[in-house]
């Protein structure tokens, strides 16, 4: 593959390749005395495109997260700090209507990259979304970047070859605590999931492989050392994960930090932070301290949500450089508890940056598609069949009938699943789909399917589709009968992972656990009234990221694949909302939960749910607290 000039410049003060270290600095002499200094690494994650402080899909301010915001927390931590580095971890450049826009109008600079350069980014990490729209326009939006941009473990198919480079070398010089000024030398190694290939397997057509995130942080641990790097920082686009860790894991963290030479770990890719309640405490994870193995680690969050801060005392001696102390934090922008004064300002140079493209985006995501006739919104979508999954998979099932026609399979019946992509968890209250009546706009379709997946089609049998009903049952905790206020959902599992599947009637029974053997939870599977058999045959319409594996919905089902279309699931759904106008009636709910007497669980939504209880008034829900991150918590009766 060949890339365009410059796609692999190291960018400002960075060296990539081997090159001989001033033998004569008077620090290396042998006794020289002892020198300290500190230095402040700051670090973004998963910023997916959120730059202004903006919410496009309600089209209104956001205080809550954004890299302007970020900036404003920034210059709060630079202060009284004349060492610092700013790194990314990847996923930047594709996840919000502005990433959309900006693709699909082939805007040069890419404005992130024009964000990230005015606030003097050292490195960053290529993140698995930055292959979603496919190599030509991520060589593009790189080009014009001002930063290293690495990756250890992405290869070109082909050759073999390392398709950016691997690490980057970075001198700096540290004001020590004595006032003087000492150079330093710091290795910055990114690496991200090896699973990318299989995700985006449509649009890198073979051209692209990657390699174990482990082992490829392992390999070049020592000729960076061999190449002067006092200290060498990770940055893993991945979760904490186990050590060991398994093969080709998507999770590694905690199996890099354990390798010996990493002296400093970012994480990302599973949108938590870190410090905080994402795992227990062990021998070899402290959540509070923010260390793995005892190395300082952060994950900063999403969305420009948090602003990951790691702290390091150096120490040098004449052995070099070594890290005496540290300390590892996130700093949110905003908290529930945040006093308006307190909250960050947004950086006006970064405002200016992207201020034609925000609102030529606004003025896109404004037009109409379609009317709605009654409010639309996804605030029970955990718990029933709502609108919003019903149009995706009506939208998804008419275009795969379609593609299908005059095929040996245009005979079988056509089912489609999709998943409630904004359903409160990780995101917030806020994070919930809502369109009052009236105007249905490209922002609202946006919202209704985020990600830029494209159109897959499977056949299946009964069973499979019975597994695949039971697969997305997990986000749902077991209640045993005649249990009191039991927790309903899992807050481990995202909401994008609840598929229900249009076209068929279903049950689940949450008496039986998810997993285990001989268990199932799905009940009184009918298409059309009629029992659904093992061996009856179905198309399933779903999208990409499902059939490549995701999730484990699509296992053993690699064979089947009857549709792998390049059109995005959410232009489908626009199209099928511009040709009928106005959004659909819904339908009655095709799935419920099997009953349980005197049964009750706990359920958590967007306080404006209350304005619409009377759509699930079958549960006899009654409205409690509060709870500290905002949600609205409901008693259901089941």
């Amino acid at each position: 593959m060949h890339l365009p000039p410059g796609f692999r410049a190291p960018g400002r003060n960075c060296k990539t390749r081997t090159e001989a270290i001033c033998t004569d600095d008077p620090i290396m002499a042998k006794g020289a005395a002892a020198v300290t200094a500190s230095l402040r690494v700051l670090a973004t994650s998963d910023l997916h495109m959120h730059i202004a402080p903006h919410d496009y899909f309600s089209d209104q301010p956001c205080t809550r997260y954004g890299l302007a915001l970020v900036a404003g927390l920034l210059t709060r931590a630079r202060q009284n700090h004349p060492n610092t580095l700013l790194l990314d971890n990847g996923d930047f450049l594709q996840g919000s209507p502005l990433g959309d826009f900006v693709q699909e109008n082939r805007i040069t600079p890419h404005p992130m990259i024009a964000a990230m350069n005015s606030l003097g980014y050292d490195a960053a990490n290529i993140g698995n979304h930055e292959f979603s729209g496919g190599m030509a326009p991520l060589a593009a939006a790189l080009e014009a970047a001002r930063f290293p941009c690495i990756s250890a473990n992405s290869l070109d198919a082909a050759s073999m070859a390392p398709l950016f480079a691997t690490h980057a070398l970075l001198d700096r010089r540290l004001k020590a605590d004595d006032g003087s000024e000492q150079p330093i030398r710091i290795g910055v190694i990114g690496v991200l999931p090896p699973q990318t290939v299989i995700w985006d397997a449509q649009v890198l057509n073979g051209r692209v492989c990657m390699t174990d995130m482990v082992k490829s942080v392992a390999r070049l641990l020592p000729d960076l050392r061999r190449n002067g790097a006092d200290l060498v920082i990770v940055l893993a686009h991945c979760g904490i994960g186990t050590a060991p860790s398994l093969p080709l894991a998507e999770s590694a963290g905690l199996a890099i930090a354990a390798l010996p030479g990493v002296d400093a770990l970012v994480m990302g890719h599973v949108h938590q932070p870190f410090p905080g309640p994402v795992a227990e405490k062990d021998a070899a994870i402290d959540p509070v301290a923010g260390t793995l193995f005892g190395k300082p680690a952060v994950m900063p969050g999403f969305f420009g949500s948090h602003l990951g801060v790691i702290d390091l005392d150096l120490h040098r001696s004449a052995a070099g450089w070594q890290v005496a102390g540290h300390r590892a934090q996130v700093m949110p922008v905003c908290t529930p508890g945040t006093k308006a004064g307190d909250a960050p300002c947004p950086d006006a140079g970064v405002l200016a940056v992207i201020d034609s493209v925000h609102r030529a985006t606004r003025n896109w995501a404004r037009r109409p598609v379609a009317t709605c006739r009654r409010p639309f919104h996804s605030y029970f979508s955990l718990i029933t069949d709502t609108l919003p999954q019903q149009v995706v998979n009506k939208a998804q099932a008419a275009y795969v009938r379609r593609r299908l026609a005059g095929t040996r399979h245009a005979g079988l019946p056509v089912l489609a699943a999709t998943a409630p992509f904004r359903a409160g968890g990780r995101a917030g209250p806020e994070n919930y789909s809502f369109v009052p009546k009236g105007p249905f706009r490209i922002r609202n379709a946006a919202d209704l399917y985020m990600h830029p997946n494209t159109v897959m089609a499977f056949t299946i049998t009964g069973n499979q589709l019975a597994a695949w009903l039971n697969q997305a049952t997990r986000i749902f905790q077991t209640v045993a009968p005649g249990q009191q206020d039991a927790p309903l959902i899992d807050p481990s599992v995202p909401s994008f992972l609840f598929d229900t599947i249009h076209g068929i009637t279903y049950q689940i029974d949450l008496s039986a656990d998810w997993q285990g053997p001989g268990t199932h939870r799905i009940r009184d599977l009918r298409h059309e009234g009629r029992p659904v058999h093992a061996d009856d045959r179905f198309i399933l319409a779903t999208n990409s990221y499902r059939g490549s594996g995701s999730g484990g919905f699509a296992a053993g089902l690699k064979d089947q694949v009857c549709l792998a279309d390049t059109r995005l699931n959410r232009d489908v759904v626009i199209d099928y909302l511009t040709e009928n106008h106005d959004l659909p009636d819904p339908d009655p709910p095709n799935w419920s939960f099997a009953p349980m007497p005197g049964t009750t669980v706990l359920f958590e939504t967007s306080p404006r749910a209350l304005e619409h209880l009377d759509e699930v008034s079958h549960f006899r829900p009654e409205p409690l607290s509060i709870t500290k991150a905002g949600f609205q918590q409901l008693r259901l009766w089941l």
